[in-house]
């Protein structure tokens, strides 16, 4: 397989786009990302598409992206994989260009769920995303089917609410700065432990907002990737897991399967492990997501990762920062588009460019979960040089 690395990418704020639709947010997103490649890109330079899109109730998304790009002779493949949709949109990209078929391709991720017109698909989505036999039926929606995971983690482990509390605080502060966050403002422990029950263990300050919102990447081979950029960002590696779809069938809920295995196969790939990771964003759609993520991404022993929250070490400043951006909490969570955003967030750390930049990040993990717990997406990325702020 040849090399592959990102050259350009961008991304809308993600928000409450009423006046927006896809067809406004996809084009906001590409130009940014084209205006972000360092020597310039043609749209006939792209040869592929890859989109990922999950709840967007405008149509064909496929058509869509062609259409509003004004790219008829472009073929656009539309992936949707639960909350893994954007990321499983780039692996798919990747292998594209890596096996000598296109040389340089293009990924984008949208949705469009906050308005009328898309409530009800919204729903219909929550369906489709899990099992409609057992768990939809007995309202197992996200955040009730994760609730039963971070319930026993949280019985099992030495980690209490007010852990959960400290990751939303954490992401809501990295999340201020970010122009492109839909929650820019911090919130305090109090606020956080005070506010209104979701779903036990989960209080409103735990959610991630669903959101509207578009991202963009470019990717090219190693072998042309210098026509766009002398800083190119490799794709060193991407793993897709899987696990049960019903959770009768899970065995223990205080891990998540899917995560360890597409984590597994990334470092694989990448010839690296949890210990060469700078920085990552990691899903944090619910605040215990990410605190279990820790360990099943290999950045903590098992049950121990409140220890990393405890010390400050996944907060900006800290040894391995976690959600620079905000993450979903703060930035927002517009399910096709998340993954690829994440990449966006990743590709300005390690080009220095980002806005709460981490001091001489030099390797950066996205990580997905989603369903049922029962796929997740991994990605690792490296920028080709060290730098500072």
């Amino acid at each position: 397989m040849r090399r592959v690395a990102i050259v350009g990418a961008g991304m809308t704020p993600f928000a409450e786009h009423f006046a927006l639709g896809i067809k406004d947010l996809l084009p906001m997103a590409f130009a940014e990302c084209a205006h972000s490649v360092d020597k310039g890109l043609a749209k006939t330079d792209l040869q592929a598409a890859w989109f990922g899109a999950m709840g967007t109730a405008d149509g064909f998304p496929a058509g869509i992206l062609a259409d509003t790009l004004g790219l008829p002779d472009l073929p656009v493949s539309r992936v949707e994989n639960s909350c893994a949709t954007g990321q499983d949109a780039l692996r798919n990209a990747l292998f594209g260009v890596a096996s000598g078929v296109f040389d340089v391709a293009l990924v984008m991720g949208a949705d469009k769920l906050r308005d009328t017109t898309s409530a009800d698909m919204l729903w219909e989505w929550e369906a489709m995303a899990r099992d409609m036999a057992w768990d939809y039926p007995l309202g197992l929606v996200a955040p009730a089917g994760f609730a039963l995971h971070v319930r026993r983690y949280l019985h099992e482990s030495p980690a209490t609410e007010e852990h959960l509390a400290m990751v939303a605080v954490k992401n809501h502060r990295h999340g201020v700065d970010n122009p492109k966050a839909r929650l820019r403002f911090e919130i305090t422990m109090e606020q956080a432990l005070n506010a209104p029950t979701v779903v036990t263990p989960f209080r409103m300050y735990d959610c991630a907002p669903q959101s509207d919102g578009a991202a963009a990447l470019v990717i090219a081979a190693d072998d042309v990737a210098d026509r766009f950029t002398d800083r190119p960002v490799w794709i060193r590696g991407v793993g897709l897991g899987l696990d049960s779809v019903m959770h009768q069938h899970k065995p223990d809920l205080t891990t998540f399967p899917a995560t360890t295995r597409a984590a597994k196969q990334a470092f694989a790939m990448a010839g690296l492990g949890p210990v060469d990771v700078d920085v990552a964003e990691v899903h944090d759609f619910l605040t215990g997501i990410e605190l279990m993520s820790y360990e099943d991404l290999g950045f903590a022993e098992r049950l121990g990762g409140y220890k990393l929250l405890e010390a400050g070490e996944t907060s900006m400043g800290g040894s391995l920062p976690v959600n620079p951006s905000g993450g979903l909490k703060a930035k927002g969570h517009p399910p096709g588009a998340t993954g690829v955003a994440q990449c966006v967030e990743l590709f300005q750390q390690l080009r220095g460019e980002a806005v709460n930049q981490v001091d001489g990040a030099r390797i950066g993990l996205a990580h997905n979960i989603g369903g049922p717990t029962a796929v997740s997406a991994v990605t690792i990325l490296e920028g080709s040089g060290s730098h500072g702020r």
